[in-house]
Parts: structure tokens; sequence; C-alpha cells
């Protein structure tokens, strides 16, 4: 990408390319896709992967592209040049043995891999997320390792946790963004506040009775809480309290299945726990429900990666970028032959 030819006033011509790490059911193409298209912006996905099977069967029925399958095997020469990176990566702890920092921590995570990429293709600007947990992961010392390697690379960046509540989603799903720039821009981070959509417009009127909890579940949950004259989701934490909201809390990957039930009853549908996130009716659901509730439980809400995508493409003075230039500081790195960083 060339900024500096920003705010010039001319239209895109070139499309804005970008990569779709751990891409899971495409949380990010869907809000890459709306925010550009909204500016009148082209763009292309050129890369995406997920090492999940099931992912790559729902990702390629949206999008007609399958996903490369495990990053850890794959080579920065096999990635095309990108202009943005968004990766929703899983939290895992680095190696604290020796006295190494930084980058060199990251080696054998999964988060080594974007930083691979970040200091093979240099581009433009870059999207991550991850659980809440991450802030506080290992007391800090995850995320002040992420940190020092994405300052190595030379990359501007900040982090805030959101909360899909808090951009129209009855859904409270706090997730960590980073946001990083390879020049200083004036970012400034979304502060929601966009009305919450109400449970009746997410929820589907007619359901299967496949879905409702056995008649014990429902007797116990009706044991330790009353009936709510508006639509509201039970959610039962791990001690076995039980709390009525007019929201769901966090769906999960692993939960229980009765873990939400609205109204106390039944468990939410595919079709239900993809609104929850944001996702279209019109994202086609090609798995079964559990593969489905999997893949809903570890995606992002879409709405809340909208609004980041927004100032982020108003700090770089999008859509009036005019040209996005070839790089040509590429560096070769090999799976396993990484380029130490000085």
């Amino acid at each position: 990408m060339n900024e500096d030819k920003a705010n010039s006033g001319a239209q895109i011509e070139i499309p804005i390319s970008y990569i779709d790490l751990f891409c899971g059911i495409g949380a990010f193409r869907i809000a890459m896709r709306n925010v550009c298209s909204e500016r009148g912006i082209p763009s292309t996905c050129s890369f995406s992967c997920d090492i999940d099977k099931e992912c790559q069967k729902s990702y390629q029925a949206n999008f007609g592209d399958l996903p490369a399958g495990d990053i850890t095997k794959t080579t920065t020469r096999e990635i095309p040049d990108h202009d943005f990176l968004f990766a929703g990566f899983p939290c895992q702890p680095f190696s604290i043995c020796g006295d190494r920092k930084g980058f060199e921590d990251t080696r054998g995570t999964l988060f080594f891999n974007i930083a691979r990429i970040l200091e093979a293709k240099r581009p433009t600007a870059f999207l991550l997320e991850n659980v809440k947990l991450l802030v506080g992961h290992n007391k800090g010392e995850t995320l002040r390792r992420i940190r020092q390697t994405i300052d190595e690379l030379g990359y501007y960046h900040e982090y805030r946790v959101l909360n899909a509540l808090d951009f129209g989603l009855p859904h409270k799903r706090e997730r960590v963004f980073i946001v990083g720039f390879k020049k200083p821009c004036d970012f400034k981070w979304p502060q929601g506040g966009i009305p919450m959509k109400p449970l009746s417009e997410v929820l589907e009127k007619n359901v299967s009775k496949r879905y409702y909890a056995s008649e014990h579940i429902r007797k116990n949950r009706l044991e330790k809480h009353s009936p709510t004259p508006e639509i509201t989701i039970w959610h039962e934490n791990k001690g076995g309290h039980i709390s009525a909201y007019p929201y769901s809390c966090a769906i999960r990957a692993g939960a229980s299945y009765n873990y939400l039930l609205v109204n106390g009853e039944r468990r939410l549908t595919p079709r239900e726990m993809l609104r929850l996130q944001g996702f279209p009716d019109s994202y086609r659901i090609v798995c079964n429900d559990y593969q489905t509730r999997k893949q809903a439980g570890n995606s992002a809400p879409v709405p809340v990666i909208e609004e980041i995508l927004k100032r982020m493409f108003d700090a770089l003075g999008l859509p009036n970028m005019t040209s996005f230039a070839p790089r040509s500081d590429f560096v070769e790195i090999v799976p396993g032959e990484e380029k130490v960083m000085a």
C-alpha cells in the first residue's frame, strides 16, 4: 500500500489485499467485505488458513476458497503479498527458558507464525483477536512478549478489550483486539454505544423439539430461578448458580449443552448462535449442530471487527488511497529455519 498517496481524493483502482489466518468460519472476512462494500473499496482475500477440516468446509461453502491447513508448515513464500493481516490466534504460554526475549520467546507458538509473516511481508496494517484472558495470562507475561515482538518488528500498535454487547449484539462476549500499523497514524478505538438488538430479533420462532432440555433439567432450572416476563437466556455458572439476562453470556465451544437455555427451556440453535456473533442469515450452515456450535463458539463478533476496521481505514486515509505498491523488502522465512531477530 502506498501511504504517500493517502488523502489524494482519487478512487482506489487496485483492490486492497488481505490474508485471513486462523480464519475459522470467516468472521474477519465478512467484516472486511462489509466495510469495503460500504466505502466502495475493492478488496480481495489472497490467502486463508485453518487447521480444522470442518471450519475449512464452512469457509469454502461460503466464500468459495478452501483455506490452507497447518500454518506452521506453510512458508512465507507460499503466502502472497498483502496489505492487511487478520488473525484470531489461540492463547498459548511462551517459553521462559534462558535469556531469550520477544521474537525468540514466541518460537513454538502459533503467534510466532504471525510474527514471521509480518517480518517477511510487511503489510501496512494488522488486526489480531484473542480471548480476554490473554491480558492477564501468565501474569501478563504472554501479552507483554507479544507486544515486545511487535515492537521488534517495527510496528506501532495498541490493544483493547471490547465487548460485543456495546456493538449491537445481545451477546456478552469480551475479546482483546490488537491493531498495528507499519507507520504512525492517528488511530482511535471505537467507543461502542450501539443499541443492543433485542433477543426477539435473534431467536427463531419455530424450533425443533430436539433443542429442548429434558423435563428434569427444566424443572431443576425453575427450582433455582423464577420465570421472567421478557425473553431471557438463562446462564448456569460452574457453581450451578442460574442467572437470566436479556442477552446471551459468551457462547463457548466446549461448554455444557445446557450451559445456556432460552427462558430456561431450550438450547440455542446453530442459526441463533451465528446470529449472536453477527453472521448474516445468508451464511450457509453445512456442518452438523455439534460442529456449528463449536465454530460459533470459537468465532469473533463480526460487528466489533467492522467498527475497528472502520477506525483503521480512517487512520490510513481510506477510501482515498490510490495505489497499493508491491513490496520489495521480501525476506523468505521457512518454518524451523526462521531468521533470528537482531
